[in-house]
Order: structure tokens, then C-alpha cells, then sequence
């Protein structure tokens, strides 16, 4: 057994989450290896003061101020007075830089998961990235504190943890220069892959969210449905790899089985393999250079038998086609396509528009917005902020009206 100094101490920005959750699950299944240092949520009290209650934090932080001081009354009275709580999005920048993080799984859904994950990225500590609105809001400049500060950037989503793995020996020179023909990122189709076109308008959020194979917040889930998720991780792709859109395809793989491939210029193709749960590529990215065991059931290829590829419908997915076009332009073209997406999915879940308004008013901001070069995080956020705004704006009666009748 290793004493608490030799063991590596992990921050969980969003351990109320799917992936947080999960990671605790993979940490709880190594207590000689991990010590969970700090987690984090947003309001959801409960849940934290019953993680704080197993895991026993140092640090404790809720975004919202009056959830903050609820869980501190409630870990007062649990007798569990040395979690300290922190209170606000300075909370979360405060624990992702703290001296004594090792490791930061960044698992915050959304804008709000950039600054703490940047705070993480210039403090150089190994970062293990579920959020990538990080990149696809400020790939240039994340990146760039990145490589400034020397941190360790690994990605969780199953996707890029495949393409990671599936990859050639890192070295100066680039994927091409290095065989890489094609890189390949495969989508469920989510649950409207079969659905017919003209009744789309009509699905609802709570059909929008049964994801037909894998366990998601309700955002994400929406995202994969519209396969706006797959635009978003080809974003992030390109920053994580380095590597132009041209070179990045989407695939459709109703199987969830095989979770991303890499072509060779001398015709290998380089897939990663397993059931679709996210304790794999968590295992993977804690335990890198090196791998770990941990409890997911075994791929049993007799069982799978068949494996489906087919290319995506622009019609049936138009942000997906929003994405790729917002990839290929650059500058704030990606944190316009986002804000706006995040405003429009919100509204969705709320039965404020129909489900095929996403794609309209995401269209919308991104032609009413020009893309602007990304200089630094001010105008990252101010450009967020404007296409929030803007979205808000599209969300109106006749929305509204059209939804509900």
C-alpha cells in the first residue's frame, strides 16, 4: 500500500456529472493509486455532500454561492468539517490550479468548463479533457498555454482517446509526415438515424435523450441526436491532433463498438475496440504511459458479429455540416457555432422551439456573426457572450407558438 505522498491527487471539475461519476467509479477501484482531491458541481447538493461523504475531499466547490452554503451546513453536521467548500466560478479556477493537483479530469458540460480547464492547463498539470468546448471555443490559445506551461493534455471523450491510441509515436514532425492519411470519427447516429426526415420537427426532448447507447446528461444527448457532438469532436480533433478538417471524417457506426480509426498512407487502418462505456478511456488517460484494470465487461466479438459503416446525411444532420463549415473557416467561427448551440438546446429542452429549430437558429448567429481572429480569452468570451445573445433573441413568440401547437 503506497502512502498518501506517492499517490497522485485528482481534481474532478463536474463529479455530479456522467463522467464525473465514472471517474470516481475507476479511482474507487485503485485507492493505492488516487487520492480525490478536490469536487466540484454546480448546484446539485445532494449528490456532492453524498460524494463528499464517501470520497472525502480536501476541497468541496459549488458554483452556485447559496448551494454552496447549504453543503457546508450539511458537512458540518456530518461531522466532516475539514472538506473546505468554495463558492463560485473562482472556486473552480481555484482548485483546478491548486498546487497540490496532480491530475484535473475536466468534465464540465459546456462554456463554463474553459476557464477552470485553461487555469489547469497554465498551472502544467495532466489534464484529462471531457470538456471540449475548451478547444472548440479557444483552440488556438489553449493549445498554446498548453505546450507554454508544459502540461499533459489527454482526452477522454472515446472518440479521441481512440484516435490517441491509435496513433504513431509522437515526435517534431507532423500526422501526414508521419503516414497519417485519414483520421475517422465514428457516430451512433443517435436515435434519429432511421427516423424519417418530415417527423423530425415533432420529436421531443425526452425522445431526444435516449441515446440508444450510451448513458448522457441530457445536453450531450440532444448534441448527439443532432449530431452536433460529432461536429463539435471534429473541432476538437483538429486542435487536439494538430491536423487540418480536410483530414478528419465522420462515420456513422449504429454499434458504438468501434470507437475511431486511423488510415496509413501504406493502406493499414488502426481502430480502437470496446463496449461503449466511458471507464475505459478514463482508466486510460489516469493510468498513461501506462494501463490499469478496471471493471467494464469484455468485448465479445462473437456476440457483436456485425459492424455497420455508413456516411452521414447532411440533410437529416445539417449542424453537423454547421460544424465542419465553422472548422474549416476558423478564428471565433467555433465559439459563434457553440454559444449559439448551447442557447438553441437549452431552449429545446425547455419546449420553447422544436427540435429541427436547432439547426436553424445556430445558422442564423453564425451568418449574422463574422468570425473574428482569437487573440486572447476577452474576446473569446465577449464573442460567446454576443452569440448568446443573439440566439436569445431568435427564441421568440412565434417559436414558441409553432412548438406548442
Amino acid at each position: 500500500m503506497k502512502d498518501a505522498s506517492s499517490k497522485r491527487r485528482v481534481t474532478i471539475l463536474g463529479s455530479t456529472g456522467t463522467i464525473g461519476a465514472n471517474t470516481l467509479d475507476v479511482l474507487a477501484q485503485h485507492p493505492d493509486k488516487f487520492i480525490v482531491h478536490a469536487l466540484t458541481a454546480h448546484k446539485d447538493v445532494e449528490k456532492l455532500f453524498a460524494q463528499c461523504q464517501r470520497y472525502q475531499p480536501r476541497y468541496a466547490v459549488m458554483v452556485d454561492v447559496v448551494a454552496a452554503e447549504k453543503l457546508s451546513t450539511l458537512l458540518q453536521t456530518a461531522n466532516l468539517p475539514n472538506i473546505q467548500v468554495l463558492a463560485g466560478a473562482q472556486g473552480l479556477i481555484d482548485v483546478a490550479a491548486d498546487a497540490q493537483t496532480d491530475d484535473v479530469m475536466a468534465a464540465i458540460v459546456g462554456a463554463a468548463g474553459l476557464l477552470p480547464t485553461l487555469a489547469a492547463a497554465n498551472a502544467g498539470k495532466k489534464i484529462l479533457l471531457a470538456n471540449k468546448e475548451a478547444l472548440v471555443m479557444s483552440g488556438a490559445l489553449f493549445m498554446q498555454a498548453v505546450q507554454k506551461h508544459g502540461a499533459t493534455l489527454l482526452p477522454i471523450d472515446s472518440e479521441h482517446n481512440a484516435i490517441f491510441q491509435c496513433l504513431p509515436i509522437n515526435d517534431s514532425r507532423s500526422l501526414i509526415e508521419r503516414g497519417v492519411q485519414r483520421i475517422w470519427l465514428t457516430a451512433s447516429g443517435g436515435p434519429f438515424r432511421e427516423t424519417p426526415i418530415e417527423q423530425l420537427a415533432n420529436v421531443t426532448p425526452e425522445q431526444a435523450c435516449k441515446h440508444p447507447n450510451w448513458r448522457m446528461g441530457q445536453k450531450i444527448s440532444v448534441d448527439s441526436a443532432t449530431m452536433m457532438n460529432k461536429g463539435l469532436e471534429l473541432i476538437e480533433a483538429c486542435w487536439l491532433f494538430d491536423i487540418a478538417p480536410d483530414f478528419v471524417e465522420v462515420v456513422i457506426h449504429p454499434q458504438s463498438i468501434v470507437h475511431s480509426l486511423v488510415s496509413y498512407s501504406d493502406g493499414s487502418v488502426l481502430a480502437q475496440m470496446g463496449n461503449p462505456d466511458m471507464r475505459t478511456p478514463i482508466a486510460h488517460a489516469l493510468a498513461w504511459p501506462e494501463r490499469m484494470r478496471v471493471s467494464v465487461e469484455p468485448l465479445d466479438l462473437f456476440k457483436v458479429a456485425v459492424l455497420d459503416f455508413k456516411r452521414p446525411d447532411i440533410t437529416r444532420f445539417p449542424c453537423l455540416q454547421l460544424a465542419t463549415d465553422a472548422a474549416k473557416q476558423g478564428g471565433t467561427a467555433s465559439t459563434i457555432l457553440n454559444a449559439a448551440n448551447e442557447i438553441a438546446v437549452e431552449a429545446f429542452l425547455n419546449k420553447q422551439i422544436r427540435y429541427t429549430d436547432i439547426a436553424t437558429i445556430v445558422d442564423s448567429v453564425l451568418n449574422k456573426l463574422p468570425s473574428q481572429i482569437v487573440s486572447d480569452i476577452p474576446t473569446v468570451l465577449a464573442v460567446d457572450e454576443e452569440a448568446r445573445a443573439f440566439a436569445r433573441q431568435m427564441i421568440k413568440p412565434s417559436f414558441t407558438q409553432v412548438c406548442a401547437s
